[in-house]
């Protein structure tokens, strides 16, 4: 099977799902349906987000399965949140005071935390 096409082919504006068929029973329901957010997502961001959860989230770990370097990943990823209606960052930023931001990364440079720990820190909070 194919996956659904996120946009249409002629002239490129957002496709809606309207029929639902059952193998087993024969059943059709027609109707709108959403796709869901990651129906809108390219096949390739698909795959992205597949390796991004089989890593477990680790960007350091992704190089290695795309033999990409991190500033790649990361806007790759970028590029997913994005897609899924969001901006990278804002509100991590919003959760984060500048003392907190101060104090993880002194922890990292009197190597009280490495600098994978200092970054999910960064991105969590």
């Amino acid at each position: 099977m194919h996956p659904i096409p996120g946009e249409c082919p002629v002239c490129q504006h957002g496709l809606t799902v309207t029929k639902l068929y059952c193998r087993e029973c024969d059943t059709t329901i027609e109707g709108r349906f959403l796709g869901g957010p990651f129906a809108q997502l390219t096949p390739e961001q698909i795959d992205f987000v597949e390796i991004f959860i089989r890593n477990e989230g680790k960007l350091n770990r992704m190089e290695d399965d795309l033999e990409l370097s991190y500033p790649t990943i990361r806007n790759r990823l970028h590029d997913v949140i994005r897609a899924l209606g969001y901006e990278p960052g804002k509100e991590a930023a919003a959760k984060l005071s500048e003392e907190e931001r101060r104090k993880i990364l002194e922890d990292l440079n009197q190597g009280k935390i490495n600098s994978e720990e200092a970054m999910e820190m960064l991105r969590e909070n």
